[in-house]
Order: C-alpha cells, then structure tokens, then sequence
C-alpha cells in the first residue's frame, strides 16, 4: 500500500483462499408433479345412431275432429298421408332423453294418452323448424305423457347440450322455445316431450345451447320440408303490436293470442309412430 492509502497496481490482484472461494450452486431439487385432472372426453361431433323409431306425418284437410274422446281411432276421416320419417337417436350421448322419447313413440297398454300417436304439429317456423308434442288434451291432439315417464336429468345437464342445430333435419328436446301451458310445467309430475326438428334449408344457431339435440332424420327429410312449406297463420304488423303492449302489461290474453301464431292452415299429425330395430348399432348416420 502507497502512502496515500491506495492500492497499487501490485496489490490489486488478491489470491483467494478456499474460504473465499465463490459458493456452489445450490443443488436442484426435484419436486414430484402433482397429479393432473385428466382432460374431459371430448363430444363426438357425428355420435353413434343407437336406436331408430319412424313417424308417419298425414295431413287433414277437414277439421281435426276436437271432441274425439277415443284417441285410438283416427282423429281425421279424410287423412292423406305425406310419408315416413325414420329418426336415429343418439343413446349414447343423451340416454334418459332418448329413452323418454323412444317410450312416447311405442305408447303403452294405455296408448290413448302415452304416445305421440294421433298428435299435432302445433306450430312450423318457416325456414327454420317445427314444433310437435304440445301437452294438453289428447282428444285435441295434444300429448299427456305417463305418470311414470322417468325425470330426465339430462336438461340441467351442460353435456347434453353440446351439439347444435346446424343443417336441416336435426331432431332436439325443445325446452326453450316450449310451449306448454304454464299450468301444466308446474305440475310437480310435469315431464317435458315437447320436440322440435329442423327443417333448413340453413342452420338455426338460435336454438344452441338451449335444447337438446338427441338424434337426426335418417329418412325422409323430403317429407319435414314439405311440413315446413304448409301455409300458417301470420298475424298483421298492427296486431303483432297490440300483442306486444299487451304482453308488457301482463296481460294472460296475450300469451292465448300468441298460442295460434305460425300454426298450420291445414292441421298435419303423426299418424303413426314406433321403433325400429337397428341392425348395425356401430353405424354413424347417413345424413342426407
């Protein structure tokens, strides 16, 4: 050291000794993963046709006979049959809905009142879909479903709702754009069979994620578009607007006013309905 307290040039450069030496790193420590959460099953976009069931559509251009209390005769004397549709349920993805609808297609010992046999297509959306299975009075070719139809759990289910409504012929659960009067969903048996299928010629994104697409038409789709060209009852603009004041009054009236809108001019009913036996259950459907 210089006397002014500084280090030479000689003295800048200092041997360390193994005390001063720099310390290692610290060894790594090997953590064990926690365990993941396997990934979620995906949906299948084209599921597996599990069960088929057909339904004969007529029309009945006299009066659909209202005050018919045998639903086991025909409602209509003059029916002229439009043709068979063939529907392939997907079972594999919603069970419970298929099983519900598979058992109001066969009816049961008590076919007057258990099965879409003998019932309306009660509303038609032109370009869009159609309604059938409206609850209510059998001998107005409404459905009453069994006291023992199972709850189907499906509908606060979020998987059940995962495929959409995006061409023609898709066959759904209709639970948004239901219908039923509101005295008969608060009944505490009430069990919804209220279906809807589309009829094209685009997809209906609007029905997404509100109701339950079960299955698909396998055949017959030339027979929903001709369901789909049936003329409706089309309210005016003038009364369509009266219906709205109405409505935002809590008027009951109309929601009875808005009951006969897009129903067909000419009734059209399932004439017919049952299952049919799947012969390759692997079998994606054909879509048409």
């Amino acid at each position: 050291m210089n006397l002014d307290g500084v280090l030479s040039p000689s003295t800048t450069t200092l041997s360390l000794s193994p005390l001063h030496a720099p310390l290692p790193p610290p060894p790594l420590h090997h953590h064990h993963p926690l365990p993941s959460t396997p990934p979620p099953t995906p949906i299948p976009t084209t599921p597996t046709v599990t069960d088929r069931v057909f339904m004969d559509f007529s029309l009945c251009p006299n009066n659909f006979l209202p005050d018919r209390a045998d639903a086991l005769s025909p409602l209509c004397s003059d029916s002229n049959l439009l043709g068979r549709v063939v529907l392939g349920l997907y079972g594999n993805l919603v069970p419970l809905t298929v099983s519900n609808f598979k058992s109001m297609c066969l009816g049961g010992l008590n076919a007057t009142s258990s099965s879409y046999k003998n019932t309306l297509v009660h509303k038609v959306f032109p370009g869009q879909y159609f309604l059938a299975g409206r609850q209510g009075r059998p001998d107005k070719g409404e459905v009453r479903p069994p006291h023992d139809l199972p709850r189907n759990t499906e509908t606060v289910d979020a998987k059940a709702f995962a495929l959409t409504h995006s061409r023609p012929g898709v066959v759904s659960l209709s639970l948004s754009e239901n219908d039923d009067d509101d005295e008969i969903k608060l009944d505490p048996g009430y069990r919804n069979v209220e279906f809807l299928i589309t009829t094209g010629p685009g997809p209906c994104p609007q029905l997404d994620n509100k109701n339950i697409v079960f299955g698909t038409v396998l055949e017959g789709l030339d027979v929903i578009t001709a369901i789909a060209s049936i003329p409706t009852y089309q309210p005016s603009e003038r009364i369509r607007q009266f219906n709205d004041l109405a409505r935002f009054f809590g008027d009951e009236r109309a929601q009875n006013a808005r009951n006969i809108w897009n129903r067909p001019l000419t009734s059209v009913y399932i004439s017919d309905c049952g299952e049919l036996k799947v012969t390759k259950p692997s079998l994606t459907p054909s879509l048409p």
